[in-house]
């Protein structure tokens, strides 16, 4: 079993070294760029991806009384939900209309 282990790390180490001594041609210049790209892909891309499918779910379940935070910093509850936009109020007498787009996130219950 050691020796099974032991022969795998010299074929990874085999195929490393060909790569970087650019034995396997064209495509040895391309992989470690393309381990690069994909990297970036998993570890900055996806996850982006994933968090802004979420807040657009959350900006479509927005409802009157919902609290919400905007993209400027204003806290305000949402009095009308129309198309492209939230009127908010977000004092006694004032009554803000802002696009959906600049809704960041919805007020948690522990801040109020």
């Amino acid at each position: 079993m050691r020796t099974d282990c032991y022969a795998s790390r010299i074929k990874i180490m085999t195929i490393l070294l060909m790569i970087f001594q650019g034995g396997l041609g064209a495509l040895g210049g391309l992989l470690p760029m393309l381990l690069i790209i994909g990297v970036f892909y998993v570890l900055l891309i996806r996850p982006q991806q994933k968090r802004q499918r979420e807040l657009q779910q959350t900006i479509s379940q927005l409802k009157t009384g919902d609290r919400v935070v905007t993209t400027g910093g204003i806290i305000g509850t949402i009095t009308t939900v129309r198309d492209t936009s939230f009127l908010i109020r977000s004092a006694d007498k004032s009554i803000l209309e802002i696009a959906r787009s600049a809704v960041a996130g919805i007020e948690s219950e522990e801040a109020k």
